[in-house]
């Protein structure tokens, strides 16, 4: 514990009933959610997304996004390159 005063501080708010958080943890779990990889998602990729946890099939997203299913063609990984290709209707799929 770098600083007594400090630490004295936070038992007695914890002591009290309340919560102490430590700077270090909030930062860490900021620094985890900046990096989600849905966040990189186009709002289109994320209705594909919800839809494909819905279960629907890809004539099933199709009419819901009002499109053609043959624009929603089962999605393709770019191989052995770790990329996603998207398919026309916006869905992207990882490499595996």
């Amino acid at each position: 514990m770098a600083h007594v005063p400090d630490f004295l501080e936070s038992l007695r708010r914890v002591a009290a009933g309340g919560t102490v958080l430590d700077p270090e943890v909030v930062a860490q779990l900021m620094a985890r959610r900046r990096s989600d990889p849905l966040d990189s998602l186009t709002p289109r990729e994320q209705d594909v997304l919800r839809l494909m946890a819905e279960g629907r099939s890809n004539t099933g997203i199709a009419e819901a996004l009002k499109v053609s299913h043959r624009l929603c063609p089962p999605p393709t990984a770019a191989r052995g390159r770790g990329r996603a290709s998207t398919t026309p209707c916006g869905s992207t799929a990882a490499s595996t």
